[in-house]
């Protein structure tokens, strides 16, 4: 059961696993241009999920895997919420990390659904991570049953580094 502020959560959409093949995307960047997964080509891939930018714990989660892979050769951090592109793009110049990647899937919750992580009762993504090698196929995996806590940095930021 996952839970969202201390109750439970209905996420619609399969979970993935370890070993699928990441489904493609289509979602807004900070200036409105849409952005898909085929986009990122042939570099790894750090999936970072998280209900809004602008709360501590997804605040947090942004920032460690942005500064931690940053010099990484040949990967990208993508980080998804819900959260129109505006509010993204002013939390990355606040925060600045005005090189992250940060994608809006507030339009349709299309990448909600078919990553498992749209919560039905909010209209908002669920906290995961995700680890793609260059060919899109998901290493590493984690879903959080609870959204209100951190993900586990060491072993999903191992999962980006051992690639």
């Amino acid at each position: 059961m996952t839970t969202f502020i201390g109750k439970p959560v209905t996420l619609v959409g399969p979970h993935l696993r370890v070993g699928d093949q990441a489904p493609d995307f289509v979602l807004m960047a900070n200036d409105l241009t849409l952005k898909s997964l085929n986009d990122f080509g042939k570099k790894r891939k750090v999936i970072s999920v998280v209900p809004s930018i602008d709360t501590g714990i997804c605040d947090t989660q942004t920032r460690r895997f942005n500064q931690e892979l940053a010099d990484t050769d040949n990967m990208v951090v993508i980080t998804v919420s819900a959260d129109l592109p505006f509010a993204q793009a002013r939390w990355c110049g606040a925060a600045g990390l005005d090189g992250a990647v940060t994608l809006s899937d507030y339009y349709d919750h299309a990448f909600g659904k078919s990553y498992g992580l749209l919560m039905r009762e909010w209209n908002l993504l669920a906290r995961a991570v995700f680890v793609l090698n260059e060919s899109n196929e998901i290493v590493y995996v984690e879903y959080l049953d609870n959204v209100n806590e951190h993900p586990n940095y060491d072993a999903a930021l191992a999962a980006a580094k051992s690639l």
